[in-house]
């Protein structure tokens, strides 16, 4: 199936080393799973596949989750960062979680790590903190209360908490906009834009509209745009509902595609691959385009159009990136699709293309902070 339906495997993956790795699965599997076995089984192949739209997983697991707590079921009691290099802390404290019911942390993280999806280990940490709660659920269970073990400043003490019984924060997140403005006395503003995925993109528009207008009113010199903690989306929010007051040449959303074209049920679909053509006009007479410093503030979850977005910025000379990147690489696969395996009900997400970045094709490079656009 990846064969048929990936566009290039290769990118991100070493298919060899993949078919030996699902071969393994073949031999040692028992002759019935439940389908959480078999997840815990196939998700080992997630951080080879090293691709943020490449993956096993569940196909609908928030509103799994919010099955699961209305049926009073609990959840891991606290909210948690795991580090890139394995440690465990909590998220509202300076407090480094030591063990979870006995189990060292580091161990904790070693396994559940090795079942998360993403291009880089710094993604994977990142995304393994905000999705603790769900790893720990179906890999360990859901134990009704949790011994953690904490350490801070050299002391260590002992808590025991009860299951969460209410949303974790991402979930809790997605329910609230996604979009904000602040504006400092000094001239200084943030415009912060948590995802590009809207069912409805006409809110954001009309509030980049508003914002932009208040960033002249008040006289703003220097703007960061954040979306550290956006993971994508449509391409056509931030085309429609930033760029008319950021753009100041013609630019594209990446130099180079490569795909598999559409094709008749049961014929195996075509590779394809290009440049991209289209190109985007500035509009000089918008009286709303902003004309001081721009920043564009990345973190180790931005992801997807997130990316396509941070690289016209920097590869056209809109923006200077800031915060911190190396998660990600500004090559991007997209388009994703998720096929449900018949037996498990798990899914297998695919992209349906690879863009290459404005600036060209560059398979290994990472999205990095510190760099100011290019304007070619």
């Amino acid at each position: 199936m990846i064969a048929r339906m990936h566009p290039d495997p290769g990118f991100s993956t070493d298919p060899p080393a993949l078919h030996r790795a699902l071969d393994r699965m073949a031999h040692e599997a028992p002759l019935t799973l439940t389908r959480d076995e078999a997840w815990r089984r196939l998700a080992a192949v997630n951080a080879l596949l090293a691709d943020g739209h490449f993956l096993i997983g569940y196909p609908d697991w928030r509103k799994e989750t919010r099955a699961w707590l209305a049926q009073g079921g609990g959840l891991f009691p606290v909210e948690v960062n795991v580090d890139p290099d394995g440690a465990l802390h909590l998220s509202t404290a300076p407090a480094r979680v030591v063990s979870v019911n006995g189990v060292a942390a580091g161990e904790l993280v070693s396994t559940l790590s090795s079942m998360v999806h993403g291009d880089t280990p710094r993604f994977r940490a990142n995304l393994l903190g905000q999705r603790w709660w769900l790893y720990y659920w179906k890999r360990f269970g859901a134990p009704e209360t949790y011994e953690l073990v904490l350490e801070e400043e050299g002391v260590r003490r002992t808590v025991t908490m009860p299951a969460r019984r209410t949303l974790p924060h991402v979930l809790e997140q997605e329910a609230r906009q996604p979009f904000d403005l602040a504006i400092d006395r000094d001239g200084r503003a943030v415009l912060t834009v948590d995802t590009f995925g809207l069912a409805d993109p006409a809110p954001f528009l009309a509030f980049t509209r508003d914002a932009f207008a208040r960033i002249r009113a008040q006289g703003v010199t220097s703007l960061v745009i954040d979306v550290s903690k956006n993971g994508g989306g449509d391409d056509v929010v931030w085309l429609d509902g930033l760029m008319p007051y950021l753009a100041t040449q013609p630019y594209r959303t990446g130099s180079s595609y490569r795909g598999l074209a559409r094709a008749p049920a049961g014929a195996p679909a075509k590779p394809m691959q290009g440049e991209i053509a289209t190109w985007r006009q500035p509009q000089p007479d918008n009286p709303l385009r902003f004309a001081g410093k721009t920043y564009v503030r990345i973190g180790p979850g931005t992801y997807s159009s997130a990316i396509l977005f941070a690289n016209v910025m920097h590869d056209f000379g809109f923006a200077t990136l800031v915060g911190a990147g190396g998660a990600a690489r500004r090559s991007q696969s997209g388009g994703i699709r998720d096929v449900v395996l018949p037996h498990s009900g798990l899914a297998l997400t695919l992209p349906r293309f690879i863009l290459d970045p404005p600036s060209g094709r560059a398979p290994e490079s990472l999205l990095e902070e510190n760099a100011a656009g290019s304007g070619n």
